[in-house]
C-alpha cells in the first residue's frame, strides 16, 4: 500500500494560510495475510466519507470537473482551498468517532494500545484525538514538525519512522486514524 503526495504542486505560495501546512512526501506499507491462528494482523477498520463538505477542503479546478485552462490559472483556483476552522473541527470529530469504532471492532480500549500513530495534520488535531481516545501523548507517534502534512503519505511514513525507532516491534498494537479532503476518514487496529 502506497501513499505518494506531491503537495507543493498544488498549494497557492501566495496563501500563507494552506502553503506552509503541506509537505511533499511517499511512504509505503507491504501487507501479508496473517496466518489463521494468530492474534497477529488486521484487527479492525473503520471507514467513512461524506461529500457534503468537499468544499472545506478541495481543489476548485483544475481536474476533470473543471479542466486547466487560462482562467483557472489567472483565477488560482487550480490550488488547494482550505476552511482552516472548520477543517478542525471536522477532524477531531471525525477522527475520534473512527478511534472508537477501531477500537470496538478490536474490542480493545485506548489502554490496550501501545501507539497511536495519526494522520499528521497538526499537533492540536492530533493532542485532541489522542485525548479522546485516552491515550496518553507519550504513546503517540508525531513527525509533522519536521514534514508538515503529507496528506495521505503521513501515516505510513510515520510508521516506517515508529519502526525505525523502535516504536513499534513484534506484539505492538497500534491504532492508526485519518482524517482528508472530501472528506474521508477511517481507522485500523493492527498487532504487530
Amino acid at each position: 500500500m502506497v501513499g505518494a503526495e506531491k503537495m507543493c504542486a498544488i498549494v497557492d505560495w501566495k496563501d500563507r494560510s494552506t502553503c506552509v501546512l503541506f509537505g511533499d512526501g511517499a511512504g509505503a506499507v507491504v501487507l501479508k495475510r496473517a496466518p489463521s491462528q494468530t492474534t497477529k494482523g488486521i484487527l479492525s477498520t473503520f471507514m467513512r466519507s461524506d461529500g457534503t463538505l468537499a468544499e472545506l477542503l478541495w481543489r476548485p479546478a483544475g481536474g476533470a470537473a473543471v479542466p486547466f485552462s487560462d482562467t483557472v490559472l489567472q483565477e488560482r483556483s487550480s490550488y488547494v482551498k482550505m476552511a482552516g476552522r472548520e477543517v478542525f473541527k471536522h477532524a477531531v470529530r471525525q477522527m475520534s468517532e473512527a478511534c472508537d469504532r477501531a477500537l470496538d471492532g478490536a474490542k480493545l480500549t485506548g489502554s490496550d494500545i501501545d501507539v497511536l500513530i495519526p494522520h499528521q495534520a497538526n499537533n492540536r488535531i492530533i493532542e485532541a484525538t489522542a485525548k479522546h481516545a485516552s491515550i496518553s501523548m507519550d504513546k503517540v507517534y508525531v513527525n509533522v514538525d519536521r514534514f508538515g502534512n503529507t496528506s495521505s503519505a503521513s501515516i505510513p511514513i510515520a510508521l516506517d519512522e515508529a519502526i525505525e525507532r523502535g516504536r513499534v516491534k513484534p506484539g505492538t498494537t497500534a491504532l492508526l486514524c485519518a482524517f482528508g479532503a472530501g472528506f474521508t476518514w477511517g481507522s485500523m487496529v493492527v498487532r504487530f
